[in-house]
């Protein structure tokens, strides 16, 4: 993202299905944890709402696998 912008990345959790949005120190400026039904889902939720914002220079999709 670009510099000094990631506030406005942390509001992207005001985006359905984005349940925690937070400015990080380190590799990251920002990071959103999203919650989806199915892989479709995810994809409109990352490319449609977060990478089309125009401060978003570059994303890192990690998946959890984890089902309590």
């Amino acid at each position: 993202m670009r510099p000094g912008t990631s506030e406005e990345i942390v509001q992207s959790r005001k985006i359905k299905g984005v349940t925690m949005a937070n400015s990080v120190l380190g590799r990251f400026d920002a990071i959103a944890v999203i919650e989806a039904d199915n892989s479709e889902e995810l994809t409109k939720i990352i490319y449609e709402m977060i990478e089309a914002h125009p401060n978003v220079v570059h994303t890192e999709t990690l998946l959890s696998m984890f089902t309590p």
